[in-house]
C-alpha cells in the first residue's frame, strides 16, 4: 500500500530480464492486479520482456516512465557499480515517499541503500526463480530503514502472493549463504570421485528429496551468475566452473553447462 495504506502500490521494475520479467508477470497475475511498469535498457531487451511477460504490464525504454511509481524494483546484474549506478538514477527521479528496493542476491544492503540517496526508504527484496513457483522472499534492510518502509515492502510480498522473511544484511543472506558451498561441494565430489553430473544429481533428488540436483541447479542460475554470488560470500569457486564459465558454458542460458540444453 501507499503511505496512507488506502490505495495500492504501483509497481516499476527496473531491469527485464528472468527475475525482473517472473516479478512483473506474479504482479499482474494478483488479485488485485498491481499496476506494473518494466524499464529494459534497449528496444531489443523490451521486445523480449513483452514477449516473456506477454500482458497486463506496461514495457518501456525511457527511465522516466517509472516516476509514477510508488515502488521501484532494481533487478539487474548483480554488480555493485551497475546497481548502484542505477539506483542513484532512480533515486533522484522518483517521488520522495516512494520506495526502491533491489533483487540483490549477495551483495551489501546498506551500500546499495546508500547509492540509492533515501537510505530509510530503501529494501532488499530478493526473490527466486522462477519467481512464479518460488514462495520465499527474503527481506533485508540497512539500519537505517523506516518504519513505514519495512511494512510497505512487506505488505507488497503479501500482494504478491509471497512468504517473505526478513534477514540480516549479510553476505548472501540465509538461503544463498547455506546453498552455494553445497553447489560447488558437489561440483569437487564429483571430479574427486569421477562421477557424472547425473549421478550426482540423482543421489540427491531421491536420496535427499531435493527437486533438483545440485549441478542441474547451477545450471539453472547461470554459472557466471553462481561465480558472482559465490565470491561475494567467500565461497572458493572450483576450477572446473571458471574454466566452463570462461568457455562460455553457462548453463541453460548459454544452451550448455553440466548439461546439453541445445535441443530443448
Amino acid at each position: 500500500m501507499t503511505p496512507d495504506q488506502t490505495t495500492p502500490e504501483r509497481l516499476g521494475i527496473a531491469g527485464s530480464g528472468a527475475i525482473a520479467c517472473g516479478l512483473a508477470r506474479a504482479a499482474v497475475a494478483s488479485e488485485p492486479a498491481i499496476e506494473t511498469v518494466v524499464w529494459a535498457r534497449s528496444d531489443a531487451s523490451a521486445e523480449r520482456a513483452g514477449t516473456r511477460i506477454e500482458n497486463g504490464a506496461t514495457v518501456t525504454t525511457n527511465l522516466e516512465d517509472l516516476a509514477g511509481c510508488t515502488v521501484v524494483v532494481e533487478a539487474v546484474a548483480e554488480d555493485t557499480a551497475i546497481k548502484s549506478d542505477l539506483l542513484a538514477r532512480l533515486g533522484g527521479l522518483l517521488a520522495d515517499e516512494a520506495l526502491i528496493a533491489s533483487t540483490t542476491s549477495s551483495l551489501s544492503v546498506a551500500e546499495l541503500a546508500d547509492a540509492s540517496g533515501r537510505p530509510d526508504r530503501f529494501g532488499a527484496l530478493h526473490v527466486f526463480n522462477p519467481v512464479e513457483r518460488m514462495e520465499l522472499v527474503e527481506l533485508a534492510f540497512a539500519d537505517g530503514a523506516s518504519a513505514p518502509t519495512r511494512t510497505r515492502l512487506s505488505a507488497l510480498c503479501a500482494a504478491l502472493g509471497k512468504t517473505a522473511v526478513e534477514v540480516p544484511d549479510s553476505a548472501g543472506f540465509v538461503v544463498n549463504r547455506l546453498l552455494f558451498p553445497y553447489l560447488f561441494d558437489a561440483v569437487g565430489v564429483m571430479d574427486s570421485q569421477g562421477l557424472s553430473p547425473q549421478a550426482v544429481d540423482t543421489c540427491m533428488k531421491l536420496g535427499a528429496g531435493h527437486p533438483m540436483g545440485p549441478l542441474a541447479l547451477l545450471d539453472f542460475v547461470g554459472l557466471d551468475v553462481s561465480v558472482a554470488i559465490a565470491e561475494s560470500i567467500g565461497v572458493e569457486v572450483p576450477d572446473r566452473v571458471r574454466a566452463m564459465v570462461a568457455e562460455g558454458r553457462l548453463g541453460r542460458k548459454s544452451g550448455a553447462g553440466f548439461y546439453d540444453y541445445s535441443d530443448r
